[in-house]
């Protein structure tokens, strides 16, 4: 499941690219991670929300409230689940990156290997959106079984959209949106890097 990926482009660029308002987007930071905030396409604009929808937790030893989990990935076999289904029903957005990236390697030593495609700066995954009390406006990224070149890096991967599909994936029909949660079979760029995964 992706729990990073990078977006290096300002959301003026970002804006003109997908022929959008440039909304409440601000500046995000290159990289990307799970409750932290990212630029996301909705309702015809740009705008900065955190990235995973919050998730209740508590205590096992007291029973107390602890800070919410941000789940950040939604699988497509999942999205009638009730923790899915209005945002998927009513709020689809576009998740613009550069690449996304897994963990490979052994436990302690896994490295990043990022993905992404050729001659394509910038791309759009398939995301939903919510208001939260906890974050405000928040996103979880589409999942779906990996293929291809993805498949050899992780069992699953992003929704990536093609452009004449940005409509029917923001405005179309939950069974037209759902059609198109397929695996991606062109061609990705596979980067094995030795960088750590965890960085101290």
């Amino acid at each position: 499941m992706c729990n990073l990926y990078k977006l290096k482009n300002a959301p003026a660029e970002i804006a003109a690219l997908f022929s959008v308002q440039t909304g409440t987007a601000t500046n995000a930071g290159g990289e990307v991670y799970p409750g932290y905030p990212g630029l996301v396409i909705a309702n015809g604009k740009l705008e900065t929300m955190a990235w995973g929808f919050p998730f209740a937790q508590k205590s096992k030893r007291t029973g107390e409230p602890l800070k919410p989990r941000p789940v950040n990935n939604a699988r497509t076999d999942k999205l009638d689940g009730f923790f899915w289904r209005h945002s998927f029903a009513e709020r689809r957005c576009l998740i613009p990156l550069n690449a996304w990236a897994e963990a490979e390697g052994p436990k302690g030593g896994k490295t990043r290997t990022w993905q992404s495609l050729p001659d394509t700066e910038v791309f759009a995954v398939a995301g939903i959106w919510r208001d939260s009390d906890e974050w405000g406006r928040c996103y979880s990224m589409i999942m779906t079984d990996a293929a291809g070149p993805s498949a050899e890096v992780h069992n699953r991967m992003p929704v990536i959209l093609q452009p004449e599909s940005y409509e029917t994936w923001q405005e179309g029909s939950p069974e037209a949106a759902g059609a198109l949660c397929q695996p991606f079979n062109g061609n990705l760029v596979i980067d094995r890097t030795s960088d750590a995964w965890t960085r101290r």
